[in-house]
């Protein structure tokens, strides 16, 4: 009876074998499912944060670019009060040194694009301002180009929005460049930008991204930094995170290229942003009086109106001395004569 026992255990552990590998076969493959699984959830969970990532980045690079545009843009003052505003504005406390750029050419076709483009900004911005001022502009469109919210080219940043409704330079746009150079100081503006793009820098600016002229004060003056006044202009930095030196970390794209202007526009502009000003009236050298349409006189005098550039005097006559001197002539002459009119404008010498 024992061997059929045996027999009997052997019969049913050989058919639980197979039941067992089938279900830890079973068992592996849901394990390996579940694995599968996990792995694909891990992945969309990593893409979804990635994806928020970048509309969060994209959300603020917008809310950048279009901090100087629509009411951001519109001016609070002008003038004298203007500049008194401006100066109550406190200084940033926040002042990051960059270094130089790197990784442009300084000979080629691209390289003389890219000088052109930084030239016209440091001369059409910044022409009469001190050689610190010029610096101090060319660093702003450096630091653009190397900042996330701004196209990673010099003349993409410098011609930015020129035939869009708002450019970031505005001679880009304004009708300025139809107007032809001034030669000395288009040359100390080529040799700024030179500079520049050779990796000169300008401390004082730091991290700035904007600036503009004390006499006016735009509203988004004060959602940005202020870090420095040179001449007439004051410059800003982005706040927080964005205006640090660690934003300022994209490279050159390698590509220039100045963008096909629409000089019609251009002339338009221009044309509505000239002041009409009546001719001054021509002036006659040796006096201090103008003529005038009204004035009822001959060519040579002035009108009866004082010359100060002559020592001429109103005088009038004591009337005694006038009314004895008159009597005389009457004596000389006889009655019908007559001396005219007894005043008489004397030349002192």
């Amino acid at each position: 009876m024992s061997w059929l026992s045996d027999l009997a255990r052997n019969s049913a552990g050989a058919a639980r074998r197979p039941i067992m590998l089938s279900a830890l076969v079973s068992l592996v493959a849901v394990g390996t499912a579940g694995g599968v699984w996990l792995m694909d959830s891990r992945a969309e969970a990593a893409a979804e944060v990635a994806t928020a990532k970048k509309q969060a980045v994209a959300r603020k690079i917008h809310e950048l670019n279009t901090i100087n545009e629509g009411e951001g843009a519109e001016l609070v003052l002008q003038g004298e009060s203007a500049q008194a505003r401006n100066s109550r504005i406190p200084m940033s406390s926040t002042l990051e040194r960059l270094s130089g750029v790197s990784g442009l050419p300084l000979s080629g076709p691209v390289y003389e694009t890219a000088l052109k483009c930084m030239t016209q900004a440091v001369y059409y911005e910044a022409a009469n301002e001190p050689l610190r001022g010029k610096r101090a502009v060319a660093q702003v469109v450096l630091n653009r180009m190397r900042h996330s919210a701004y196209p990673n080219s010099v003349c993409g940043v410098v011609y930015e929005g020129s035939n869009q409704r708002v450019c970031q330079f505005s001679f880009t746009c304004d009708g300025s460049l139809l107007r032809g150079p001034m030669a000395r100081q288009w040359n100390e503006s080529r040799e700024v930008a030179k500079a520049a793009l050779a990796g000169s820098t300008e401390p004082s600016v730091g991290t700035a991204t904007h600036y503009h002229a004390d006499y006016v004060l735009p509203r988004w003056a004060f959602q940005l930094g202020k870090l420095e006044k040179i001449g007439v202009h004051i410059f800003y930095r982005f706040k927080g995170s964005w205006g640090s030196s660690n934003a300022f970390t994209r490279r050159w794209s390698g590509h220039e290229a100045i963008p096909s202007l629409d000089f019609g526009r251009m002339r338009e502009r221009l044309a509505a942003n000239v002041e009409i000003v009546a001719p001054e009236p021509e002036f006659v050298p040796g006096t201090t009086v103008v003529a005038d349409v009204k004035d009822r006189h001959a060519s040579y005098d002035v009108g009866g109106r004082i010359d100060t550039t002559k020592t001429w005097r109103l005088t009038i006559p004591d009337p005694v001395t006038a009314s004895s001197t008159y009597r005389a002539t009457l004596g000389e002459h006889g009655a019908g004569s007559s001396a005219g009119d007894t005043s008489s404008a004397e030349q002192q010498p």
